[in-house]
Formats: C-alpha cells, structure tokens, sequence
C-alpha cells in the first residue's frame, strides 16, 4: 500500500539513482532500494518549491530513532523532583497558594539535595568519579533551559517556578528539569533506565535519608504546614486515594524520553495505599533530616486549631453546632490550644508535631463521654427522654437524640464505607506505562499489555458494561448534611438542653460520671500509647471510634490512643490516684 501510494514521486535517489519509493510513518519519501531518506512529504511533490532540499542518509535518522528510544540520562532525584513537581501542581489546582510550590517545597528540595550530597555542595556524589566539565554555583540564576549542561550537580534542580516556564509547542511536553547527559559507555553498563538507579538501590550511606515516593508525601504535608493551608494530613491522603494527587503510578507523568526499567520499578512503583501513621513518622523524619527550624506559629485564627477543626469535624459528624462550646473549653482545660503545643519544632530535642485532625477528632469523642458516658445504657436512657420531649413539643427546637443519630450515621457510614471498599477492589495498580525489567523485555511487555487491555474490552462487551471510573470534585467534607432528604436527618441544629445542667453562670453536663479509656499507660520502651481490644469496651465507644477513624482513614487503635492522652490531661488528679495505687501496691508486693 504504501508502494503504491509513493509511485506518484518520481524523483531519482541521489545515493542509488533509483526510482523506487515508500512512505515512513511520518509521511516521507524512502529508497526501497537503498533504505535513503529524503525531506520531502508526500504533500509536496515539487522539489524545485523548496530550497536547499536535502536528501538524508538512512543511517541518520536510525541514530535518531536509536537515541528515542534510549531517551534522555536522567537521574532519581529528577524522577522524585518531577513527582514533587506534578504533586505541587496538583495542590496548586485544588486551591493552595503557588508559593507553596515556588519557594517552600522548592526551598525544602533544594534543602534535601544538599543535605543528601546531590547537589548544592562542594563535592557532589555525581562528580566523585567524573571530570567535571562546567560548574554553576547557583541553578536558579540559570534561565537558559536550551543549552544543556553536562551532569546533574553543574545544575542540580530548577525551581519548580522555572519548570513549568520552559516554552513547549504542547503544554504536555513540558519538563520541570532540564535533560542530563552522561558517557553512552557509562549509561549501558546500568541495569535501569536511570544512570544511578542500580547505585541508587544499593546505597546504605549512614546518615543519608533515601528519597522514596511516600516521602513526596511527606514533603508535601511539610510544605503545607509551614504554610498553614487548610488541609489536613488525613485530608492530603484522601486526595491522594481519590486521584486528585499523583502518587499510584506517578512515573506515569514522566516525560516519554525518561525511559524507566529494571532497577527504577523498585524506587517509582508503589503497590499501596498510603498509610496515615507511616508518612506521619516520615514527616518527623525528613524534617530532622533537614534540620529545618521552628515552624510559624499555629494560632487560634489557624485552620490547623483544635477549636476550628473541632468544628469542621462536628459538622462532618452531623452533631450539634452546641457542642463547639464544649470542645473548646476542653481543649482549654487541656492547653492543647496553646501556641508552642500546638507548633512543630523540628530542632527541639523531641522532635514532633501534632496529629491536628486526630487531635480535633479525640477531643468530640471525649465530649461525648462527657455527655452520654457512652456505657451501652445512660446514651439510649437520654435518648429516651429526647424522644418524648421532642413528640410533646414539635414546634420547639428539638433536643438531640442520640438513637435517631446512631441510626442515621451507621446507615451512612456503611454506604460510605461499602463503595471505598468496592473502588479499592476494582483499583487497577497495573499502569498504564508498563515498567519492564531491561530495555530486551519492553516488546514482550507491551505485547502483553494490549492482549490484556484487549480481554478487558472483550469481556465488557459481554457483560454489556463498560468500566469508568469517576473522579469525585475534590472537597474537605465526604458528607453533605445540607441536602433534604428523610433518611439523612440534619443534626447542626438540634439541643443540648436535656444533656445539661446550669451551675452558677455555667452550663455543666447532666452526667456526673465518667470512665477513662485507658487505666494504665505502656512503658517508655513501647511503641504506642496503649492498647485496643474491642472487647473491653462498650459498643457505643467501638461505633465513635470506628466512625471517626473511617474519616481519617486511620487505625481505631490510633485515636484511642489519642483519647486516652487527652483524658490524661483532663483528668490529672485521677490519673495521679491511679499511679499512687499502683505504686502502693508494687511496694506491697515486694514487702
């Protein structure tokens, strides 16, 4: 066919002088005879319109093909770099301000690079073994992305700033780093698409922090502390879930000329779920790896503030709007809202940060210890009473009752619950951009590919259904209580005035008794706070527990735990009686 299409061009090869052509597939005119090359397309048939037409050699274009397919020299830190970079730009589209990605992200990168002995220093891990050819003292005065240098550390990274500015004929094609180059011996002697992605895997350098991709998370939420924008760490991991993040898969938005294989699959591919208490220990990692100082100071106007995501997480809840009240005084009876709690301070010799949404979330469910006991009988007691008050006087503001409200959110949160757990079990971790162990295997795999994508097609046109999935509008809220419907009843603005009490100018819970989650705290030699048995614990606690954490998407162990240190601070006296009993009885024991 294409023979035929090309018998209308009967020019003479200038290398056999022969008048036998093809087409390529990018529309131009070969010798069959000689496999020569010319410039000219099948639309222009007369040569004499264009000046200076040259004829090229076969063996030109395949260095061309030949250099495409090896794609550029790339290192890991630019693979991670671009994946920082999709993720700020990501953060920047769901309403984060652009700073974050031009100067704080950039800042702590260009930090790590340095830290790491990238980039950015006197003697760079990339030129211990290399000639250096051309050194640049500081990559962001360098604007001219066109001209190349020879290795990574000449230039180190650009500011995510300068890698969108590059201009590209398709906005896809942008890169946010420049293409590294190094020897062809060198490059063909690694077992990865990356020159240092074997050396990379294999370094154990003591004192190194290793890039991985959950710690892009990690840097992300930094970023987003130090900027105290409104998203939590919970609420960063969901995004990522719902798709709004690149995380699954990210090499996926590499440019085509990063070829990744081999060793790079191990380093870029992830094959789960970020967790929320693993890019928490991450988070304190990196910020002592960067040794980075005392972060702006989390303040009452700060979303980030127990009293503001105690709201939000209220609201979330479909509770009453006047339990705020009674959230804040807890959070002031605690100190958790004071300043140099509340800030993270890296440096400190107890490097840590507040878990500010679990925080928020263990502070509601000791309110509604407070005031229901929550022991499997004094909450339904009281909802005994809401119901019979609310029958009498309908007209009135309704007292709130927990029974209508277990039963509407338990309804809720399993629909809620059963449609994640369907869209986790449909996920399809195989990328689209299959990853192959050597450049030999990237035929076989791809052969695979289409037969698989293949089978799928066949298959949903026998069950008649198509797979599509949708992508949710990104929001801080999964539940929308606003909307009328009779089996979502809107608790914001029901009473607390059957749950309370007036002592003096104050209002006080009916509810005189309380029990504390936890009697006794774990050594300074355990990993956690204390532990969680479901069976030692009333129901109603187990459905608080799990309906919060199904929120964050967190262990329900997480946030008992979390209860149990703030119960620590509300009730001092008691807990001091509780180590004065135990102490007495220790000496006992021994006498």
């Amino acid at each position: 066919m294409e023979l035929e299409e090309a018998k209308e061009f009967k020019e003479r090869c200038s290398q056999c002088a022969a008048v036998s052509w093809g087409l390529t597939d990018e529309g131009k005119y070969y010798c069959t005879s000689c496999h020569n090359v010319t410039e000219i397309s099948k639309e222009v048939l007369n040569t004499d319109a264009i000046p200076n037409s040259k004829i090229q050699a076969i063996n030109r274009g395949l260095k061309k093909k030949k250099k495409l397919e090896k794609g550029w020299d790339w290192y890991v830190c630019e693979g991670f770099q671009h994946i920082l970079y999709q993720q700020a730009e990501a953060l920047k589209t769901l309403g984060v301000g652009p700073e974050l990605k031009n100067e704080v992200l950039h800042n702590f990168w260009k930090r790590y690079l340095q830290k790491s002995k990238q980039a950015y220093c006197k003697n760079p891990i990339y030129t211990r073994k290399r000639k250096v050819t051309q050194v640049l003292e500081d990559s962001l005065s360098h604007s001219d992305w066109d001209s190349e240098p020879d290795l990574l550390s000449d230039l180190s990274c650009p500011s995510f700033a300068e890698s969108g500015s590059k201009s590209q004929p398709d906005g896809d094609s942008q890169q946010p780093f420049p293409t590294m180059r190094a020897s062809q011996a060198e490059t063909a002697a690694t077992c990865s698409g990356s020159l240092d992605g074997v050396e990379y895997s294999q370094r154990k350098e003591k004192g190194i922090m290793k890039m991985t991709v959950p710690k892009t998370l990690a840097f992300c939420y930094l970023s987003l502390l130090w900027q105290r924008e409104t998203i939590t760490l919970s609420d960063l991991l969901r995004f990522v879930e719902e798709d709004h993040i690149p995380y699954i898969n990210a090499f996926e938005h590499f440019p085509e000329e990063m070829k990744l294989y081999g060793r790079d699959k191990g380093i870029f591919a992830i094959e789960s779920w970020p967790n929320y208490e693993e890019i928490f220990k991450q988070t304190i990692e990196v910020a002592v790896f960067l040794d980075l100082p005392r972060f702006p100071d989390i303040t009452e106007d700060c979303y980030l503030h127990p009293r503001i995501l105690c709201m939000k997480y209220l609201m979330e809840a479909n509770l009453p709007d006047e339990m705020h009240d009674l959230t804040c005084q807890v959070v002031q009876m605690t100190g958790i809202g004071e300043v140099d709690f509340l800030t993270f301070d890296p440096i400190a010799k107890m490097a840590k940060t507040v878990k500010y949404d679990v925080q928020a979330v263990a502070i509601i469910v000791v309110v509604l210890k407070l005031l229901f006991l929550l022991d499997d009988n004094l909450e339904w007691s009281l909802s005994n009473t809401a119901e019979k008050y609310n029958e009498k006087n309908k007209e009135d503001k309704p007292w709130f009752n927990f029974r209508k409200w277990y039963q509407v959110m338990k309804k809720s949160i399993d629909e809620k619950k059963q449609k994640w757990e369907e869209a986790r079990a449909k996920y399809l971790w195989k990328s689209k951009k299959p990853l192959y162990h050597s450049s030999i295997d990237k035929s076989v795999v791809y052969k695979r590919r289409e037969m698989v994508e293949h089978l799928q097609k066949q298959f949903s046109t026998l069950i008649g259904s198509t797979p599509t999935t949708e992508k949710k509008s990104p929001s801080s809220f999964q539940f929308n209580w606003i909307d009328e419907d009779p089996g979502r009843t809107c608790f914001h603005g029901h009473s607390l005035q059957g749950l309370l009490k007036k002592k003096g100018q104050s209002l006080t819970a009916k509810n005189s008794l309380y029990w504390l989650s936890t009697q006794k705290f774990c050594k300074s030699y355990c990993k956690h706070v204390t532990t969680y048995e479901e069976s030692n614990f009333s129901l109603s606690y187990q459905f608080i527990l799990s309906l919060f954490s199904f929120l964050l998407r967190i262990k329900t162990s997480s946030l008992h735990e979390e209860v149990s240190l703030i119960e620590k601070r509300l009730f001092k006296a008691k807990y001091n009686k509780l180590e004065k009993k135990s102490s007495r009885s220790g000496k006992a024991r021994k006498c």
